[in-house]
């Protein structure tokens, strides 16, 4: 390759235009406006209804122990009177089951229904705005505040606000440690500052959580950091109910007075107030059309309707719609009428089966757990009274709650004998053993099954062994082989 300056071409500079291109896009504050209406009744009742179960749960006791309580040194999980092992993970992977599948049946339905009422990051949002409105006074109020330079009177409120969002967010983070470790206990170490290296991070780090992105990211979380923002029109169809706004009545909008027969004619029933953006937390445009953005709270509906009532006009301008709805005028039977689509139906009932399923397999669970291990390092082998042997180990591990005792007994042919440990060889029609188990312990029994040489053939020959808890009178059977190889 020949170069400019070896073929003896003069080089020119050319200056090039720095371009510079910003990854953020900045944005103003948003000042969501107090709003009253049917969906921010239903917003608020679902803030107190999560809220009492988070805060309240952690101090129920069940028994002589916490009602909910993941033990994670004991490995051991209670969930009122459920006690839940990680031989039990089966049961997790059930639960992301069926809140996935009610998570695309909700979504099919009515859209975002959980970021609307029932997030975290929506729920701790609406309390963190409760608080400042309280302090600092409604939306105008706070516009003005920040808008003025500082003084004693902004300062005062500023910081008394941020004291309570962060006394608010160590609760909740000591709360959400109450749930992993006995939340009396934890109140005790708090008041003597006694608490362990990792209860006080993770109450730091939970509250910093709630701190930052209910106080000041709020929106940008949905917006920016939620990945259901982005997947969630892959559940949508034109029969999902979303809030909607009806340009057909609305269009041309624009300001009027009332008294203005000949203006109002011209002029579709939106008067173009900007309350619907004003009470938006997220701080879009419903008018616009459906966007990622909106999370389905209603907020814009119930303000709409309230302006539409001052106005006499009809309500229902911005509505929970559809849009095959909105396109044929549909009336509200028509509407419900299509919720029950074959769609809806077919994740109506996979959730309904497996919620049936676990709720039977959690009736059923018995209170303890056997497992029987071969030793396969020698098939078989001669005893030392010149029999056949076959050697187990037997584990059984205690679920209840209580020290439960426990009867072993092995179910086979007559021929063979059984030798527990500590036990001489018996038949097995007379070979029983019992051993005590404490709670949520588990204890190994070592067993030899014996029969004499040329009673069975060579091969493998079913056997299974018993374990009956003598408290509950509970019984399980685990089956095995007993192996002849000479």
């Amino acid at each position: 390759m020949i170069d400019a300056k070896s073929r003896g071409v003069k080089e020119t500079a050319i200056p090039l235009e720095q371009v510079v291109y910003s990854l953020y896009q900045s944005q103003d504050k948003i000042y969501p406006r107090s709003v009253s209406g049917i969906f921010n009744n239903w917003r608020w009742a679902m803030v107190w209804l999560t809220q009492l179960f988070f805060y309240g749960v952690p101090w129920l006791e069940w028994g002589q122990r916490q009602a909910m309580l993941f033990d994670i040194e004991a490995k051991r999980f209670y969930i009122f009177g459920l006690v839940f092992n990680p031989q039990d993970l089966i049961y997790l992977t059930f639960l992301l089951i069926l809140s996935a599948l009610a998570l695309f049946l909700f979504t099919a339905v009515a859209g975002r229904l959980w970021c609307g009422y029932t997030c975290p990051q929506t729920v701790y949002t609406e309390i963190f705005l409760w608080i400042e409105a309280k302090i600092e006074g409604d939306r105008a109020a706070r516009m003005r505040l920040d808008q003025s330079g500082a003084n004693v009177k902004k300062v005062s409120r500023k910081f008394f606000k941020h004291v309570v969002w962060i006394v608010f967010s160590l609760w909740t983070g000591f709360t959400f440690v109450g749930y992993f470790t006995p939340i009396r206990e934890l109140s005790a170490h708090l008041m003597q500052w006694s608490m362990g290296p990792w209860e006080m991070f993770w109450v730091g780090f939970y509250g910093f959580a709630t701190y930052g992105n209910a106080g000041f990211m709020r929106e940008q979380v949905c917006k920016y950091m939620c990945p259901y923002a982005r997947f969630q029109s892959a559940m949508f169809d034109d029969d999902t109910l979303i809030v909607t706004y009806d340009e057909a009545r609305g269009e041309p909008r624009g300001g009027r007075n009332k008294k203005s027969v000949e203006a109002n004619a011209k002029l579709g029933s939106c008067i173009d107030c900007s309350l619907c953006v004003q009470v938006c937390p997220t701080g879009i445009d419903i008018r616009e059309g459906l966007q990622y953005e909106c999370i389905g709270c209603g907020a814009c509906a119930d303000v709409c309707d309230t302006v539409m009532d001052k106005m006499g006009f009809a309500r229902g301008l911005i509505k929970y719609s559809t849009q095959n709805a909105m396109q044929q005028h549909w009336s509200r039977h028509q509407i419900l009428q299509r919720v029950l689509r074959p769609r809806v139906l077919i994740y109506s009932a996979i959730l309904g089966l497996l919620t049936l399923g676990l709720a039977i397999s959690l009736y059923v669970k018995p209170s303890f757990r056997v497992d029987v291990l071969r030793d396969r390092t020698v098939i078989s082998r001669i005893s030392q009274d010149n029999k056949l042997e076959n050697v187990y180990r037997i584990k059984i591990m205690n679920n209840a709650e209580v020290t439960q005792q426990y009867e072993v007994h092995v179910l086979a042919d007559a021929a063979f004998e059984a030798e527990f440990s500590e036990m001489k060889s018996l038949p097995i029609d007379r070979a029983r053993y019992v051993m005590d188990i404490k709670p949520g312990q588990e204890r190994s029994l070592v067993m030899e099954l014996k029969v004499a040489d040329g009673v069975l053939n060579r091969g493998s020959h079913p056997i299974a062994f018993q374990v009956k808890s003598l408290g509950t009178q509970e019984t399980t059977v685990e089956k095995s082989v007993f192996i002849i190889t000479q």
